[in-house]
């Protein structure tokens, strides 16, 4: 059996500028997982960097708001949301409130550094 906790996962700065606890990699982890997930946060008026993923990724809004960007559409999202952002697509998130925004991030297949570009 395998539980991670948040607060046993260091964080790290990700590409995209967000701050990340990694929670389940395949890499990491020794699973047969074809998708990673994290938890990653944004500081309030502070905004994650373009960039741009082969892979799909999926973000579940935890606490805050944000303005998520995906290639020429923005959209204000909140606790609750689920967020789809397709392979290839240029992608950023802003937090323009006073509060932390918490999401989860799952991406697949598993995120790489290398297959992450930031522009």
């Amino acid at each position: 059996m395998l539980i991670k906790n948040q607060h046993n996962c260091p964080a790290l700065t990700a590409n995209d500028g967000c701050r990340l606890h990694e929670l389940l990699h395949p890499k990491n982890d020794d699973i047969a997982l074809t998708c990673s997930l994290a938890l990653a946060e944004v500081e309030p008026h502070e905004s994650s960097y373009q960039h741009r993923m082969v892979q799909s990724e999926v973000y579940y809004v935890l606490s805050g708001r944000g303005l998520m960007h995906i290639d020429a559409q923005t959209q204000e999202v909140t606790a609750g949301d689920a967020v789809y952002i397709p392979g290839g697509a240029v992608q950023w998130i802003d937090n323009p409130g006073d509060e932390l925004l918490r999401f989860i991030a799952i991406v697949s297949p598993p995120w790489d550094a290398a297959d992450d570009s930031r522009l």
